[in-house]
């Protein structure tokens, strides 16, 4: 079952962990679970987002603030 936005940025928030698939989500989904991530320190991979932007990915690396990793593969 895929989780919402809102969803995952709980999860993020309460510290825990994930991968998450990046295809069809917008950059300020991403941006809101990154940002929530490194609020609380949860570590955060994000897959399939080789198709985006460099601005659309440094915006989400930036409010990752270290705790996101980008998988460009």
């Amino acid at each position: 079952m895929t989780k919402m936005t809102d969803q995952l940025v709980r999860i993020a928030s309460a510290g825990g962990g994930m991968i998450i698939d990046g295809d069809g989500k917008m950059t300020d989904q991403l941006v809101r679970i990154a940002s929530a991530a490194s609020q609380s320190g949860a570590k955060i991979i994000i897959t399939n987002v080789g198709s985006k932007m460099t601005d659309q990915l440094v915006r989400i690396a930036s409010a990752g603030k270290g705790n996101v990793i980008l998988d460009l593969r």
